[in-house]
């Protein structure tokens, strides 16, 4: 390897993309077009960055296996920070076991944290930790540490553990510090602020006030019966019965607990569960359907009585009845939590990520667009979504050590 790809490597590894550039951006060798293009990734100009790195995999010889597998890795990197959740997983385990059996455990680390990320994204929590666990911990360098404390805290706030999640945001700020990089340590700093930002609105008795994700923690620990917006379940410290697949049940157990410890006029039931303006006797009929469903579904948790003017919700242990919801009224809201971290979205990856069909996708995409919540870029396949971004910030990519090593 020349001095000017050592140094080119040295300023990235410290989070200088541009010094890295500054060396290497009239060379068209193989290494140095790897090494442009992760400095393009750390710029954010992701397209670029694809293009170069895609072209230094084919410039790498047959004999440069292992040059070629982290080019496979930076791949994967600019994928899932394009949020291209569909970019193919087999693609990277072959990368990751070349990296392994020729020894290069940084990058084999750091590209199974690439697939961790991944399943983090789409919600796959459980596969997520049984990677971490597999790990070893002992060759990474305090950059791709920090990386990792980023990832157990993720798990840790999608769980609910918020005491664990300070302890991995707290190392993941020393290994930032440690590692120098600017870019890493501010990273860290917006995952911290997820601790101190209102995660969802209690409801409760007809009043509303916002609550910390701490306080979500706690009201979960609590002997009160939760009608749970956020992930549509009705739970108590003992049960917890889902509604997602069941919409109109959810929406009639919703409207009850919001009106706990009163009932609810059967129009008003009407109106939210099956969106009909005036009841008629075929809506009242099949409120009374739906209501004796959500008995039997509930039957563990709560009664449902019919009063004089219409239901009420009765829980059989629980001394209390609120309602847990997102913070934002905005409608089609739930694409909002994973538009904020700041990246660039495309629907089918919104889709993957939230179970539901593209075309689900895009209309909320749409409706959060016509309110000013997100803004398009691009056309056709690589029209992306993202919220507006803060002046000053860019994209960034952590990549553990330099590329080309051969």
């Amino acid at each position: 390897m020349d001095s000017l790809i050592t140094a080119a490597a040295r300023a990235l590894a410290a989070g200088d993309p541009l010094g890295a550039l500054n060396r290497v951006v009239l060379r068209n060798d193989a290494p140095a077009l790897a090494l442009r293009g992760i400095a393009m990734a750390q710029l954010g100009n992701l397209d670029r960055a694809k293009a170069l790195v895609r072209t230094a995999a084919r410039a790498f010889g047959p004999k440069e296996a292992v040059a070629r597998a982290r080019c496979v890795v930076v791949e994967a990197e600019i994928a899932l920070v394009s949020r291209n959740l569909g970019w193919p997983a087999k693609t990277l385990d072959t990368a990751r076991a070349t990296l392994e059996a020729h020894g290069d455990r940084v990058n084999a680390a750091h590209a199974q944290h690439l697939e961790i990320r991944r399943l983090l994204l789409i919600g796959r929590l459980d596969e997520a930790e049984r990677s971490l666990a597999e790990l070893d911990l002992a060759p990474l360098p305090p950059a791709l540490r920090a990386a990792h404390e980023l990832v157990i805290a993720g798990i840790a706030l999608r769980r609910l553990r918020t005491k664990a999640a300070h302890v991995a945001l707290a190392r993941a700020e020393r290994a930032a510090r440690h590692a120098g990089i600017p870019a890493l340590t501010a990273e860290v700093e917006s995952a911290s602020l997820a601790l101190n930002t209102p995660a969802a609105r209690l409801i409760a008795r007809g009043e509303e006030r916002l609550l910390l994700l701490e306080e979500v923690e706690a009201l979960q620990a609590s002997k009160a019966l939760i009608v749970d917006a956020c992930r549509h379940v009705v739970r108590d410290p003992r049960t917890v019965v889902s509604l997602a697949r069941r919409p109109v049940l959810f929406a009639l157990a919703r409207a009850l607990g919001e009106a706990w410890p009163g009932d609810v006029p059967r129009g008003t039931l009407v109106a939210r569960a099956f969106r009909a303006q005036r009841a008629d006797e075929s809506h009242r009929a099949r409120l009374r359907v739906e209501v004796g469903r959500l008995r039997r579904v509930l039957r563990m948790l709560a009664g449902v009585t019919a009063t004089k003017a219409g239901f009420a919700l009765v829980p059989r242990c629980a001394r209390e009845v609120v309602v847990l919801a997102r913070p934002s009224k905005t409608s089609m809201r739930r694409c909002s939590p994973f538009l904020a971290d700041g990246e660039s979205w495309s629907s089918s990856a919104l889709a993957l990520a939230l179970g539901a069909s593209q075309r689900t996708a895009q209309r909320a995409l749409d409706s959060l667009a016509a309110a000013g919540k997100v803004q398009p870029f691009g056309r056709g396949r690589a029209r992306r979504w993202t919220t507006p971004s803060v002046p000053g910030f860019t994209t960034t990519l952590l990549l553990p050590a330099p590329l080309p090593s051969d």
